[in-house]
């Protein structure tokens, strides 16, 4: 099938947010959309950055021959701007708290923004919940006589099944992904077990637990809240690493101690670095609260700077690179890898 996906934020640049078939949109026909989706507007338009692309993302797909579209939510779900699509199948992952200040501070108010995307009829597929969150699913799905399938109860997936991607959290990532290809053949859109089972063990997701090669190596995660964080030192522990030096940035709308608290000291050493954005938090907010967490902390102006303080430091042979906190500075860290003529390793 042809398939577009359309993600956010992206790592590196736009392009990565609107794909077919896993390519990016090229820079020509992305300007092109954009001349096209900026002529159809009003100039007093006040329409957002995640607004605004995602009529573009859904301009170029209207224009590209595709079966499919894969639609993530930007923000919550019922007030999200993908939220205007009328799907074959609705997915809710993990909920955890995030965005509390649009969202609400309770579970089961953050699950209720997110049923916002269950529509009438439309299978709704959900990962294993707490369990006060399972009841805002159950009456959602009841209100709109919906087929509501949950991670454990209705599916689950083969333990002998590969994975591409790393981490324990990802078998139930996965689980969801394969129950709502499951829902999908049902509408006419059927794969083999043998096509999922191969396109599970190939998938690739840059910026979450991804491994660049080199001396020592580095591992990047986009972990930027408490549950990715704990999510996070979860797969640590399975990796065994003997030394993480940790490079930790964060934006300032972030609770930045929950996520210290969960990873420093388990670190051997900590560089602090600003997130490339005027929304980041500056090191020496945060360098006191991390000195009470562990020792080896230290405080710099860049990336650059503290990647380059990090590889120095890392004389340990069984010694890693951690960059963390941020998808925008896992982004920037890929770039700065890349130059220096380090790759993804398989």
């Amino acid at each position: 099938y042809r398939v577009g996906l359309y993600t956010s934020p992206h790592l590196e640049r736009a392009n990565e947010r609107i794909r077919v078939n896993f390519a990016e949109i090229d820079d020509d026909t992305l300007a092109r959309r954009l001349r096209e989706v900026l002529e159809r507007l009003p100039d007093d338009h006040e329409l957002t950055y995640f607004e605004f692309g995602t009529l573009l993302a859904w301009w170029h797909f209207a224009h590209a021959p595709i079966d499919l579209v894969i639609l993530e939510t930007g923000l919550g779900g019922r007030l999200d701007a993908t939220n205007l699509c009328e799907p074959l199948v609705a997915a809710i992952t993990a909920i955890d708290f995030d965005h509390m200040e649009f969202l609400g501070h309770t579970l089961p108010l953050i699950a209720a923004e997110k049923a916002g995307i269950a529509k009438p009829g439309v299978p709704l597929v959900v990962m294993q919940q707490p369990a006060e969150v399972m009841p805002v699913f159950e009456a959602r799905a009841r209100e709109l006589k919906c087929a509501l399938r949950v991670e454990g109860r209705d599916f689950s997936l083969p333990a002998d099944w590969a994975l591409g991607l790393a981490g324990p959290h990802q078998r139930h990532n996965a689980a969801v992904a394969v129950e709502v290809l499951q829902q999908l053949a049902t509408r006419g859109f059927a794969l083999s077990t043998e096509q999922i089972r191969t396109g599970l063990a190939q998938t690739r997701w840059p910026g979450r637990l991804e491994r660049f090669s080199g001396n020592p190596p580095v591992l990047l995660d986009g972990a930027h809240n408490p549950a990715g964080v704990q999510v996070l030192r979860e797969a640590l522990a399975t990796l065994g690493p003997a030394q993480v030096h940790l490079v930790f940035g964060v934006f300032g709308d972030k609770d930045f101690r929950p996520m210290m608290k969960a990873l420093l000291p388990t670190c051997a050493a900590v560089y602090l670095t600003p997130v490339n954005s005027p929304r980041s938090w500056q090191p020496r907010a945060f360098e006191a609260f991390a000195r009470t967490l562990t020792p080896c902390v230290s405080a710099h102006d860049s990336l650059e700077e503290a990647l380059t303080a990090a590889e120095a430091a890392s004389t340990h042979p069984d010694a890693l690179i951690l960059v963390a906190g941020s998808l925008s500075l896992v982004g920037h860290a890929r770039g700065w890898l890349r130059s220096r003529g380090r790759s993804p390793m398989r």
